[in-house]
C-alpha cells in the first residue's frame, strides 16, 4: 500500500511533536505553518512541563533528554499574595522534575530541530480546507498553492479552520481578560519588582481581578493583569502589537503614548492594592496587550469523520487555569502518531483510537481548568487557590 499523505496544520508545540513522533516511527507528514519562518515572532512565555503528559510525550518523541537541558532552574517556585501583599503561601523549587519551567520558543526549537529539512512549510498557512471523498481534503494556502491530503490534523489552535470540518463549536468568552506586559531587564532595572515575583511564579489575587507573573530565562518579568470584565470590556483599548514583540524605537525604557489608555484603565480598577503590585502596571515596558480569555465547551467532542482529526486547541481550548494546554496539545500529537504508528494500514482506526482516548482526558482538563478560575478570582481570593495548592501537595 502507498503511504498516506499526512498534512498538519499548525506549526505549534502539537503539531510538531506529531510530526516528530511519526519521523520517529519512519512515517513523513508536512507541517503547513503561516509563519514565514521560525523566528518571524516570540513564542510565548514560560511553560511547566508535567510529568504525566507533556514530559510522557517527550519521551514518546525521544526528546526527554535534552529537553531536560533546556529547564529553568528555580521556575517551580511559586508565591499567592493577597491584594494588600500580604504572602498566603512561598514555595521554593523542589527540583522533584514534577512540572518543570521551560521556555516555549526554545521547546518549540528543540522540535524544528528534530524534523528533517522541508517537513515545514512555512509561509504555507491553510486559507480553506475542502472535503473530496474517501477521506481526502484539498487545502489552499496563504502562499498561493494548494495541497491534497489522505489524513489532515487540524492543530490550528484557537480559531481553527480545521475544526469546522468535524465540528460546528467555536470558542466562547470565559468571562475573564488578560492585559500583558513585560518588565526588561527585571533584576537591574526592576530589583523590588523581581524580589516581588520571585524566581518562579507570582499569583497575586482578590475578588474578580488579580495578577499573574513569572520571570522569563532573558532575565525579564512577564505580567498578566486579570480582570473580570464583560465581553468586549477591554475593546479599544488595544495597542496593536503583540506580547513580546518590539517595535523600532522600542528599548528597555521605551514607553509609547499607545500604552497609557490601558495603563490608565487597570490603574483605576486596581485602586487600593497594594503600591508594590500597582507598581508592576505603572513600571512596565510597553506594549501592554488586552487578551480576552476563550474556551471550548467543556467536553467538546465530535463524530468520526473520515480522514480528519483535531489536536490542541483546536479540540479542546480551555483556560491557562489548570496549566494543561501545551501539555495535553503535546501528548495529543504523541498519542496520535504513535496510533498512527500501529495502524499503518488502517487510519480510520488509528483515528478512532485517539479520539477516544482523546476525549475524556480533555474533558477531565477543561471541567479543572474551569473549576480553577472560579476559584483564583472567588470574593475569598486567594484562600481558594492556597486551598488547592496544598490539596495538590498532599495529593503527592
Amino acid at each position: 500500500m502507498r503511504t498516506p499523505s499526512i498534512g498538519i496544520v499548525g506549526g505549534g508545540l502539537g503539531g510538531l511533536t506529531l510530526a516528530r513522533v511519526l519521523h520517529v516511527h519512519g512515517i513523513p507528514a508536512t507541517v503547513y505553518e503561516r509563519d514565514a519562518a521560525p523566528d518571524a515572532r516570540t513564542q510565548g512565555g514560560m511553560l511547566d512541563i508535567h510529568r504525566q503528559n507533556g514530559q510522557v510525550a517527550l519521551r514518546a518523541a525521544g526528546l526527554h533528554e535534552q529537553f531536560l537541558r533546556l529547564v529553568h532552574p528555580g521556575g517551580q517556585a511559586v508565591r499567592v499574595l493577597d491584594r494588600h501583599g500580604v504572602v498566603h503561601l512561598n514555595e521554593a523549587d523542589e527540583a522533584d522534575g514534577d512540572r518543570p519551567e521551560v521556555n516555549r520558543g526554545h521547546l518549540r526549537r528543540l522540535l524544528l530541530d528534530s524534523l528533517p529539512v522541508g517537513t515545514v512549510r512555512w509561509g504555507g498557512g491553510v486559507t480553506a480546507a475542502r472535503p473530496l471523498g474517501d477521506g481526502r481534503h484539498e487545502l489552499t494556502l496563504a502562499d498561493g498553492g494548494t495541497a491534497t491530503t489522505d489524513l489532515l490534523v487540524g492543530a490550528d489552535g484557537a480559531w481553527s479552520r480545521i475544526r469546522p470540518l468535524v465540528s460546528a463549536a467555536t470558542p466562547a468568552y470565559a468571562g475573564l481578560s488578560f492585559v500583558e506586559a513585560t518588565l526588561r531587564d527585571a533584576d537591574r532595572r526592576h530589583p523590588a519588582h523581581a524580589a516581588l515575583v520571585g524566581p518562579g511564579m507570582l499569583f497575586a489575587l482578590g475578588p474578580g481581578r488579580g495578577f499573574l507573573a513569572h520571570r522569563e530565562t532573558d532575565g525579564s518579568l512577564h505580567v498578566y493583569v486579570a480582570l473580570r470584565v464583560p465581553e468586549g470590556g477591554l475593546a479599544g483599548l488595544g495597542t496593536g502589537a503583540a506580547p513580546g514583540h518590539r517595535r523600532p524605537g522600542d528599548d528597555p525604557g521605551h514607553r509609547r503614548p499607545g500604552d497609557e489608555p490601558v495603563r490608565s484603565f487597570l490603574l483605576d480598577r486596581f485602586a487600593g492594592w497594594a503600591p508594590e503590585l500597582r507598581a508592576l502596571i505603572t513600571d512596565a515596558d510597553g506594549p501592554l496587550v488586552p487578551r480576552a480569555i476563550h474556551a471550548l465547551p467543556v467536553g467538546h467532542r465530535w463524530d468520526r469523520v473520515p480522514g480528519v482529526t483535531l489536536l490542541g486547541d483546536a479540540a479542546h481550548l480551555m483556560s491557562p487555569f489548570a496549566g494543561e494546554g501545551a501539555n495535553l496539545a503535546m501528548l495529543d500529537g504523541a498519542e496520535l502518531g504513535r496510533a498512527l504508528a500501529a495502524h499503518p494500514d488502517d487510519v480510520e482506526s488509528a483515528l478512532a483510537e485517539y479520539e477516544r482516548a482523546l476525549f475524556p482526558r480533555a474533558e477531565e482538563a477543561a471541567r479543572e481548568s474551569a473549576a480553577n478560575l472560579e476559584i483564583c478570582f472567588r470574593d475569598d481570593a486567594p484562600n481558594g487557590l492556597v486551598d488547592r495548592f496544598a490539596a495538590y501537595g498532599e495529593a503527592r
